[in-house]
């Protein structure tokens, strides 16, 4: 495995001095995004062997990743931050080429709400980053898993935990059995859950709509969402089946006042874009630590499922205010 290197927080040349380098985004490949705008990291070094700080700067607005009333910075920006961290560390400090395809096999997410206000400016969270579980392939690196401790101003707001394998576009080919962005396509979506009922402005961010039960809904897969398919994909991509889960909690709380705090989730298999996804929630007692921070209160157990197979399974937790 090549040996974790310290690389430039800035790919801009003779440009003045800033605090971390926040000069400009990291390029976009790295993070596996097509839009500059959805990029959020700007920068990373290597602390030690293994161990890395990554900064990032969070927008005032976000279509969906900052509260309707642009108040409060979602849960799911500090996942798809932690995501993006992921990718950015495996290509430039463990040699994963570029175009190999990246798995999400778990993520857990646990936030501070009450310290994720937006502020009069950006914000610029840094994430201090510990590499485990390397698995290689022959001689080189094929997956790991990654602990995150997302800190403003100093004062830690969330952590966060990632499993991800990676492969080559041959082997990934193989897997998918000829299925690509070009040859699948998804179908037609349903009318979804009116946007208040699970805490969205507009009717293009739902993708929860009604089916034949309380706690269960048809999966909503929009291709056209510049957010969830920033570029074109041959499955359902993992942010989108989180922020399903994100929705059930909302949509399954009384009155709407339980807010989700914290993700635990694991994905199974390929969610198939041509295929019927169905969610399903119910809510248990949640009394237990959760990651490194201490966390009990209302969890909702989301299912994502196709035919009579698990996508994924998502443990939700919530709280009241």
């Amino acid at each position: 495995m090549p040996h974790p290197q310290r690389f430039a927080t800035t790919l801009l040349a003779e440009t003045p001095t800033a605090p971390n380098g926040l000069t400009a985004t990291v390029p976009r490949q790295l993070v596996h995004r097509a839009s500059v705008a959805e990029t959020f990291l700007t920068g990373a070094t290597s602390t030690d062997t293994d161990r890395f700080t990554v900064w990032a700067q969070w927008p005032r607005a976000h279509q969906l990743h900052v509260s309707p009333d642009r108040s409060a910075y979602e849960p799911l920006l500090v996942a798809e931050t932690v995501r993006q961290a992921g990718a950015l560390l495996a290509h430039t400090a463990y040699g994963v080429p570029l175009g190999h395809q990246f798995v999400l096999r778990e993520l857990r997410i646990t936030t501070r709400p009450e310290l994720l206000a937006v502020g009069a400016a950006p914000a610029e969270p840094v994430l201090d980053i510990t590499v485990s579980d390397v698995d290689h392939r022959g001689r080189r690196p094929a997956g790991f898993r990654y602990d995150a401790d997302i800190r403003l101003g100093g004062e830690r707001v969330a952590t966060g935990h990632i499993a991800v394998t990676w492969t080559n576009e041959a082997v990934y080919r193989r897997l998918r059995g000829g299925r690509t962005a070009t040859t699948v396509s998804a179908l037609s979506v349903p009318p979804g859950l009116p946007p208040a009922e699970v805490d969205r402005a507009l009717p293009a961010d739902v993708v929860l709509a009604p089916a034949d039960r309380p706690g269960r809904w048809r999966l909503r897969v929009d291709t056209a969402h510049a957010v969830f398919f920033d570029h074109p994909l041959d499955h359902v991509p993992g942010m989108l089946l989180l922020e399903a889960a994100r929705q059930a909690a909302r949509a399954c709380a009384p009155n709407g006042r339980r807010r989700p705090v914290s993700f635990r989730a694991v994905f199974h298999q390929y969610a198939e874009l041509d295929q019927l996804t169905w969610i399903e929630a119910v809510y248990r007692a949640v009394d237990r630590a959760v990651d490194r921070e201490g966390a009990s209160g209302t969890g909702l157990q989301v299912r994502g499922g196709q035919g009579e197979s698990t996508v994924f399974e998502c443990e939700v937790g919530t709280e009241g205010w």
